[in-house]
């Protein structure tokens, strides 16, 4: 695939070991990026940046096609069992690849648990609701327990200590790390191809903390739609699924309904795909409701969250 990026117009030896190292090791990955990031990347201009993808996007001939080419590469993705049904059938058959999947709501209401089971039945084969594959967990809040996935893997029927070995775990300390760490995301990817779902948890919570004031809004906004746009092109170039958990703000001008709202505003309402707003009910019932998806109508799931993982009440 090398020699393909060197001959591309532009591009050559010295700068396509530039674009190896910096992770643009495909012509899609190169097709998927903008021209500012494939600049600082490579060390060239802005124009010279525009040609190489250009150039990448017509040898993949990234133009217009039919409705019925969308379908047939649609019928490669795959879907990640919650671990209850009642949620898959909410959300189509369960969290999708090539897709970015966002779970909001309070403390206790079940995004980090959903979080754990996902990196466990992404381990399953594709008829117990897996795809075999592994998961990579970003943890920002001191979440991740591996004793969860000990639990879950066991009550699946899995060897704990492989399901353990299966996923890749970081921990952010800023939303600079955070970032980081989603680019490094690619170079495991190579070591790993199974690598099937990349989990974050919580997406908001570092750069909620590192961005304070209304003053520094505007900023925050922007890198946040950086990384978001460089999470939806890892599960596009590499067919993974994407989950991020998200925290929720009170809003006191609100008089009747729900008085909370999640964090990050437009810019991750536009950027995730399918949008889960969870409520924690009495003792372990949780309430999921589906405010946001391309091709799936509004709805709520009722599912429980026990030892063994999210389960059917």
């Amino acid at each position: 695939m090398t020699k393909e990026i060197e001959e591309l117009p532009g591009v050559g030896k010295k700068i396509a070991e530039k674009l190896k190292e910096a992770g643009f090791d495909d012509l899609m990955s190169i097709a998927a990026t903008s021209s500012g990031e494939l600049s600082t990347a490579a060390d060239v201009g802005e124009e010279t940046s525009n040609k190489i993808i250009a150039a990448a996007r017509s040898k993949l001939k990234m133009g217009f096609e039919t409705a019925t080419s969308v379908m047939k590469k649609r019928e490669s993705i795959a879907k990640i069992s919650t671990g209850s049904k009642t949620l898959d059938e909410l959300l189509g058959g369960g969290i999708e690849t090539q897709a970015i999947t966002e779970a909001h709501g309070a403390f206790g209401s079940g995004k980090s648990q959903l979080a754990h089971q996902l990196a466990v039945t992404v381990q399953l084969p594709k008829d117990k609701g897996g795809v075999g594959g592994k998961a990579v967990f970003i943890d920002t809040e001191q979440t991740f327990r591996p004793e969860r996935i000990k639990h879950m893997a066991e009550a699946l029927g899995l060897d704990p200590k492989k399901a353990l070995e299966n996923v890749f775990a970081a921990r952010a300390y800023n939303s600079d790390h955070q970032m980081l760490l989603a680019d490094k995301v690619e170079e495991l990817i190579k070591e790993h191809p199974q690598i099937k779902i990349v989990i974050i948890d919580s997406l908001t919570s570092a750069f909620r903390s590192d961005y304070t004031g209304r003053g520094t809004l505007a900023n925050r906004q922007q890198k946040l739609n950086r990384h978001l746009h460089k999470l939806q092109r890892i599960a596009d170039v590499h067919d993974l699924a994407i989950y991020v958990t998200n925290q929720v703000m009170s809003r006191p001008d609100v008089l009747f309904g729900d008085p909370t709202s999640p964090i990050g505003g437009h810019i991750l309402g536009h950027q995730a795909t399918f949008r889960l707003y969870l409520r924690k009910s009495k003792a372990e019932k949780r309430i999921a409701k589906l405010i946001d998806s391309p091709s799936l109508p509004e709805g709520e799931a009722v599912f429980k969250v026990v030892k063994e993982g999210l389960r059917d009440l």
